[in-house]
């Protein structure tokens, strides 16, 4: 009987298509741990889950990687969901992950979320909601456990910032089912009794678990609904709680939520310095400016001699007062001499002034001037205009003129 010779291409092709039709390999959940993460260029991420005995190799390409909501890194534990095969250019078999969760805080992942999601439709997370912080307080609440070290650090840090400022511990339990609640009645007894004017709420690092108080729903509402501004301070920087998007500011650490609560005093020392040499430059400028002023003043005619300054002044205006009566004599006898100049011109057109010299001036029954004998008619009465009186005649003969120049001479 003869045997089948198979290529190595046809035997992983075979092999392959077995795998891909048991359907116990086409959808499978794997727990390991991580190893030998990478991820490449193209956004595929390739690495190895591994558990006390065993390795499997394993595949998520960049479409599925992109709902992944966290990172994956080595030592991480974790459970993968996907399918089993064969690659064929290798001959290798591997799994191929549509979808990753961290083991063990599965849940608390999907219920984070969807709180966040829910909140985050409700405005809670709205910026146009935040509150300022008051520069300078003077009294600052710190909501956290008073047996962890994380208060011990704000303390530390407030007291060699700030150490004006006044701080009420408001201790609460951070860790377990009881957490919420207490954390949400310290929040509110703080506001009831107005106890502080900026409150910090934290706890120091741990796991999601350790976190989780931060980010119920019950603490949200009581960040939300404060009046008092608040700091959110939870565990290290990469840890982002519910809390961080509620509060007025996220603070990386406790630590850093203390330095964010106050001002450095040695900063505000270097500005009142700065502020103080500014001031003092700004009054010597000033005493300087005066001085000057009234070292001109002291220099004047009137505080070195006020006698002869007065004198002087008297004499300028004793001139003043010439200067005007000379103007206002010499416009008088100008408007004079003109007034004079326009009598003359209308004594010297006066028709009276011409009468005087013997001439007469002939007027019709209408009172109008007689210039040409054509005016008249034989018998009219007229009037005769002399420089003493008037004479009423008749009009008995009218004689013209010989020639031009006896009528010119007339």
């Amino acid at each position: 009987m003869s045997q089948t010779i198979l290529t190595i291409t046809q035997l992983n092709e075979y092999i392959r298509g077995k795998m891909d039709s048991d359907p116990m390999l086409a959808q499978v959940a794997v727990r390991g741990e991580i190893s030998n993460y990478k991820l490449y260029p193209s956004g595929h991420h390739y690495f190895t889950l591994k558990d006390e005995a065993g390795a499997l190799k394993c595949v998520m390409f960049k479409g599925n990687a992109f709902r992944l909501r966290f990172r994956p890194e080595n030592g991480m534990k974790v459970i993968a969901m996907g399918k089993v095969s064969v690659y064929p250019r290798d001959g290798a078999y591997q799994l191929y992950c549509t979808a990753m969760a961290m083991d063990g805080v599965g849940d608390l992942y999907a219920a984070f979320e969807q709180l966040k999601k829910k909140l985050e439709a409700q405005g809670l997370f709205d910026p146009a909601y935040k509150k300022p912080l008051p520069k300078y307080p003077e009294t600052i609440g710190i909501v956290t456990s008073s047996a962890g070290a994380a208060v011990h650090d704000m303390l530390r840090i407030l007291r060699k910032r700030y150490p004006i400022v006044k701080v009420r511990l408001l201790p609460v339990r951070v860790q377990g089912t009881e957490a919420p609640g207490e954390i949400a009645a310290a929040i509110g007894y703080a506001n009831r009794y107005k106890l502080a004017d900026l409150l910090i709420v934290g706890r120091g690092g741990g796991s999601m678990e350790d976190l989780w108080a931060f980010n119920d729903e019950r603490v949200a509402y009581a960040i939300y609904q404060s009046e008092i501004p608040i700091i959110s301070a939870v565990g290290h920087e990469p840890d982002v709680t519910i809390a961080d998007f509620v509060a007025d500011l996220r603070a990386a650490t406790p630590s850093n939520g203390a330095e964010l609560a106050v001002p450095d005093q040695d900063a505000l020392r270097q500005n009142l310095d700065a502020t103080a040499s500014a001031m003092a430059a700004a009054l010597s400028r000033q005493v300087k400016g005066a001085r000057q002023h009234l070292h001109v003043l002291s220099q004047s005619p009137a505080l070195r001699s006020p006698t002869g300054y007065i004198e002087q002044r008297g004499k300028n205006l004793e001139l003043l007062k010439n200067r005007m009566i000379s103007a206002q004599t010499q416009a008088l006898t100008g408007k004079k001499q003109r007034y004079i100049a326009a009598v003359s011109k209308l004594d010297a057109m006066s028709p009276l002034k011409v009468l005087s010299r013997g001439y007469a001036m002939a007027q019709g029954d209408g009172g109008e001037v007689i210039r040409s004998i054509h005016q008249t008619e034989l018998g009219q009465r007229i009037t005769v205009t002399v420089s003493d009186g008037a004479l009423s005649a008749t009009v008995m003969k009218k004689m013209e003129a010989e020639n031009e120049q006896k009528k010119a001479k007339f």
